[in-house]
Formats: C-alpha cells, sequence, structure tokens
C-alpha cells in the first residue's frame, strides 16, 4: 500500500493545486524553497489521515485552513488523496485503489469514500484497520522523532514498539472488554439476587395459591347457598309484586277517575277565574272611566266658578263705565259751552285785531326788504369792480340775484 496522487484545493498555501503523481511505492522526497509548502503538503496527508490535531477542529481553526491569497476569499477546501490497494491492506473488497477526500468549510467537515460520503466512525474504523490508528500516531515521524527515540529508555521503547506494532489498541479494547465483563459480572450478581428473591416470592406465592384455592371452594359453596336464598326471597319477592302490581292497577285506575273529575274541576276553576279577570278588568276599566268623568267635573266647576268671577268683574267694570260715560258727558257738555264762547269772543274781538296786525307786520317786512336790497345796490355798485376777478363770476353772481328777486316777487 502506498500513496499514488494527492489532489489540493484551497487548502492552507495552495490555491489550485493540480493532481500530485506519480508517488513512488518505495521512497519519495519532497524539496523546495522554505515557504514553498512543504510542511502544508506534510500537513494535508495529516488532515486526510485524521492525526490527532485535525481530528476534531472548531470553526476558528477549519477558517485558519482555508486558503488567504488574492482574489475572492475561499469558502471550503478539500484535500483528496489516491491510495494504491494491490495488497488489500484496506478492507474494501474488489477495489485496488482507495480515494479518501476531507472537505472543510466555515461550517462543514465532510469525508467521503470512494467519492461516496461517509461518517467519520467509517472512516476512522477503515483506517485502524489499515494500521492508521489515533493511538499510534508513528505512521507518520515526524521532524525531531528520531532523536527522541535514540534517547528514550528501555521502558519508553517497549511502550513505542507495542504503539507501533497497534497493540496498544489490542490493550485499550482489553481494557474497554474487561471494564464490560466487571458491568455484567455485577449484573449477574443482580440478576441472582433477584431470582432468589423471585424463589422465595415463589414459595409464598404457592402457600398462597392453597390458601386461595381453599378459599375459592368455600367462596363457591357460600355462592350456591346465597343463590339458593336469594331465589326464595326473588320468589317470594315476584309474588308480593304481583299483588302489589294488581293494587297498583286498582290504584291507577282510581286515581285516572279522581284525575278526571281534577281535570273537570280544573277546567271550571279556569272558566271561573276567566270571568273574574274579565269582571276585573271591566272593574278597571269603569274605575278608569270614573275617575276621568270626576276629573272632567272638577275641571268643569273650576272653570264654571272662573267665569262667575269673571262675569262679577264685568258687570262691575260696566257699572264704573257708565258713571265714567256719564260723568264725561257732562264733562263734554261743559267743554263744548266753554270752546263756542271762546269762539265767539276771538271771532268778535280777536280775529279783527290780529289781521291788522298781520297786515301791519307784511307792510313792514316789504319796507325792510326794499331798504337792504337797495343798501346792498349801492354797496355792489361801489365795489363791483373789485369784488369780481373775471366777467364770468359777476355774470354768475347777477343770475343769483335775479333768481332771488324772481323768488321774491312770486311770494308777494
Amino acid at each position: 500500500m502506498h500513496i499514488k496522487s494527492i489532489t489540493l484545493s484551497n487548502f492552507r498555501s495552495f490555491k489550485q493545486q493540480p493532481e500530485i503523481h506519480p508517488f513512488s511505492s518505495e521512497m519519495n522526497c519532497v524539496v523546495g524553497r522554505n515557504g514553498s509548502g512543504k510542511s502544508n503538503l506534510f500537513d494535508a496527508v495529516q488532515f486526510v489521515l485524521g492525526c490527532p490535531k485535525f481530528w476534531s477542529l472548531r470553526t476558528e481553526e477549519r477558517q485558519s485552513l482555508l486558503h488567504e491569497g488574492s482574489g475572492s476569499a475561499a469558502v471550503n477546501a478539500f484535500v483528496e488523496i489516491v491510495f494504491d490497494n494491490s495488497d488489500n491492506r484496506f478492507s474494501l473488497e474488489n477495489s485496488d485503489e482507495v480515494v479518501l477526500r476531507r472537505t472543510i468549510g466555515h461550517k462543514k467537515d465532510e469525508f467521503f469514500l470512494q467519492r461516496k460520503r461517509a461518517t467519520k466512525n467509517e472512516i476512522m474504523s477503515l483506517l485502524e484497520g489499515a494500521g492508521f490508528s489515533k493511538s499510534n500516531p508513528y505512521f507518520i515521524v515526524q521532524q525531531g522523532k528520531v532523536n527522541a527515540l535514540c534517547t528514550m529508555s528501555d521502558t519508553e521503547r517497549l511502550q513505542l514498539l507495542k504503539e507501533v506494532a497497534g497493540t496498544t489498541v489490542y490493550d485499550e479494547k482489553k481494557e474497554e472488554s474487561m471494564g464490560k465483563m466487571e458491568e455484567n459480572r455485577a449484573s449477574i450478581e443482580k440478576i441472582t439476587e433477584t431470582l432468589e428473591y423471585m424463589e422465595n416470592k415463589l414459595d409464598e406465592l404457592k402457600d398462597e395459591k392453597e390458601e386461595l384455592d381453599a378459599y375459592q371452594k368455600l367462596d363457591r359453596d357460600r355462592r350456591a347457598v346465597e343463590y339458593t336464598l336469594y331465589d326464595k326471597e326473588l320468589r317470594r319477592a315476584r309474588e308480593g309484586l304481583d299483588e302489589v302490581e294488581h293494587a297498583r292497577n286498582d290504584e291507577v285506575d282510581r286515581l285516572g277517575a279522581l284525575h278526571e273529575e281534577v281535570r273537570d274541576v280544573h277546567d271550571r276553576i279556569l272558566a271561573v277565574q276567566a270571568d273574574e279577570k274579565t269582571k276585573k278588568n271591566a272593574k278597571k276599566r269603569n274605575a278608569v272611566y270614573v275617575k276621568g268623568l270626576e276629573k272632567d267635573k272638577t275641571a268643569a266647576v273650576t272653570h264654571r266658578t272662573k267665569l262667575d268671577l269673571e262675569c262679577k268683574e264685568l258687570e262691575e267694570q260696566l257699572a264704573q263705565g257708565q258713571e265714567l260715560l256719564a260723568s264725561n258727558k257732562r264733562e263734554l257738555a261743559k267743554l263744548n259751552a266753554e270752546i263756542a264762547e271762546a269762539e265767539k269772543d276771538l271771532a268778535e274781538n280777536i280775529q279783527p285785531a290780529y289781521e291788522d296786525a298781520r297786515a301791519t307786520m307784511t307792510n313792514m317786512n316789504n319796507e325792510r326788504d326794499e331798504a337792504r336790497r337797495r343798501i346792498d345796490a349801492l354797496y355792489a355798485k361801489q365795489g363791483r369792480g373789485r369784488q369780481f376777478r373775471t366777467k364770468k363770476e359777476r355774470d354768475t353772481h347777477l343770475q343769483a340775484q335775479i333768481s332771488e328777486l324772481t323768488l321774491a316777487k312770486t311770494e308777494k
């Protein structure tokens, strides 16, 4: 068995590395400058084979394994190793080649066997069967291990030989089996104790069963006696029941007749109650009608009393009006006499004097107006040249005077 080829993608410093092949079945050597990826190729092989440091990876550890070069960030990576299985080291039937691939991402860590998805336990079982056990990490010799092996003590070398030979796996399985055997021994002891307890309990149950059989026999006898007694009591009860049934039938007939009488009486009571209810309703209506009539009567009496009072007041007012009318007639006759005497005195004495005074006053007003016009004319002639600035103002003033004189003449 040996590695035939390795394919890497986005793992550590490898962006897109084509398939690396062929590998020799005897010895292979990887050389290069510092930083060329030799250690990363070594880690890729350990990554697929599930070495302890790569077996259980946290999120940040998976992130550190992704390629971080220029360009877009890688979201997943895988390493694929093809093994030569011509010696059937891997327990796969009819498989000259075994293809193991491990793919990781931010949230995934998957294994593939023969390019089909597989679980971690399946891969671990396959690798342990081929000698790649986690408990035997010496299938890969890292730098510095040779010096450590040379300085080991005899006990440590013996332990190392056991680990290299793979016997430690069986020791672990032996210890595990011994632990299981111890658990089984304890379980057997518990089962033995349980069986002893159950046997003792079974003996007790046998004794109880004998007692139960005797009890059941006595119980059957008891039930037979009880059945006989119950049967006699049942016959007596049936006879009594027949008598009671006859009596009940007679009582039912009597009660039927009474029920008919009660129904008739009930019907008569209902009729009487209906008649009584009708009369009560009529009585209530009559009481309401009488109450209304009493209210109308009271209102009529009140209205009549009010009318009588108003008639008395009107008669008193009529008498007072007649007295006042007679008094007014007398006063009017007296006033008419005084007016006639005053008119006579006015016509004989006052009217002529009024006419003379009026004529005198009119003549005096005319003379005053004539004198005023003459004075105004003289003033006008005296200051006419200074009174008007233009001919138009003078004509307007003269037209106003003419209008006043015409109006005064018309009034006379």
